[in-house]
């Protein structure tokens, strides 16, 4: 199983350009950025504190840092239009040389839809509309002309040029049963929180999703993530979205995704302390005692 390293969208820029730098010397195998506008709040009041722009992020880690995959996770159809999504991921993918992977989602974080205008429809329609945005990015992104006709978006003779360099896979991340129907039939990555236990539920679903629409789930790239505390929880534990304790129970939850046939683990930097300096040596501590141990 690969490691990739996420860091919040709230970390100064040369955090987390120093992350990322170290990330690929390391060998970890991508970078995972956040598509949010501003701060999670529980509620649909805005938030003040920081939160850089993603695809800005990923495009200039692209230019600076070698090797790693540059995931957006996951870029809202409700703020972003398919076309510019496609746009800006096929031009971040020319400056990286080929290392982009674009990370779409249906869009749920309510204040930053209320604070700044975006609609944010029931999750019914919300899913239609996603589903028609991720035909439209893969058609733009690898037929020479797109025609598209749907409730939410029409797209007429278009064109997208240059195309990107190599592969450009969508990933989309969710735990529900109709869009991991709709993962299973467009996506070329499936991504989910949780623990051992609860990706391993959503993987029985996944699974079944597949088989519903006719897809090999194994052409099909598996990815997941759990907000990690390096010994013992703190009150930001999680219960099902969180593994915690000594190097070797994170060595067995690890493991316990490998079996479940998950391909890439993402590490958030969330719970690994209050400063830069203390994320940073809760990083190398994983990379030098827990990731050598997980087959």
């Amino acid at each position: 199983m690969k490691f990739s390293v996420w860091p919040s969208y709230d970390r100064s820029w040369e955090e987390t350009l120093s992350l990322a730098h170290w990330a690929e010397q390391a060998g970890f195998d991508g970078f995972w950025y956040a598509d949010h506008l501003m701060p999670f709040r529980p509620s649909t009041s805005p938030d003040d504190g920081d939160a850089l722009e993603c695809w800005t992020v990923l495009t200039a880690i692209g230019a600076l840092v070698p090797r790693v995959r540059l995931v957006s996770m996951v870029s809202p159809v409700t703020i972003h239009h398919p076309v510019l999504l496609a746009k800006r991921a096929v031009t971040a993918s020319h400056i990286a040389g080929g290392r982009v992977v674009l990370g779409l989602g249906a869009g749920w974080q309510e204040n930053e839809h209320a604070s700044y205008g975006f609609e944010l429809p029931p999750p019914g329609p919300r899913v239609s509309r996603f589903e028609e945005a991720i035909q439209v990015v893969r058609s733009l992104l690898y037929q020479p002309r797109t025609d598209f006709a749907g409730q939410y978006y029409t797209v007429v003779d278009a064109p997208l040029q240059p195309k990107a360099v190599g592969d450009l896979p969508l990933l989309v991340g969710t735990g529900s049963p109709r869009m991991s129907r709709v993962t299973a039939r467009w996506a070329d990555e499936w991504n989910t929180w949780g623990d051992p236990d609860e990706v391993g539920r959503r993987t029985d679903q996944f699974l079944a999703a597949c088989e519903a629409v006719g897809r090999d789930p194994g052409t099909v790239r598996r990815s997941a993530q759990a907000m990690v505390f390096v010994g013992e929880a703190t009150d930001e534990f999680v219960a099902g979205r969180s593994l915690a304790g000594s190097d070797e129970q994170l060595i067995d939850a690890l493991n316990r995704y490998v079996a479940l046939g998950v391909d890439e683990f993402a590490i958030p930097d969330f719970t690994m302390g209050d400063s830069p300096q203390a994320r940073a040596d809760a990083f190398a501590h994983l990379h030098a005692n827990v990731i050598p141990h997980v087959g």
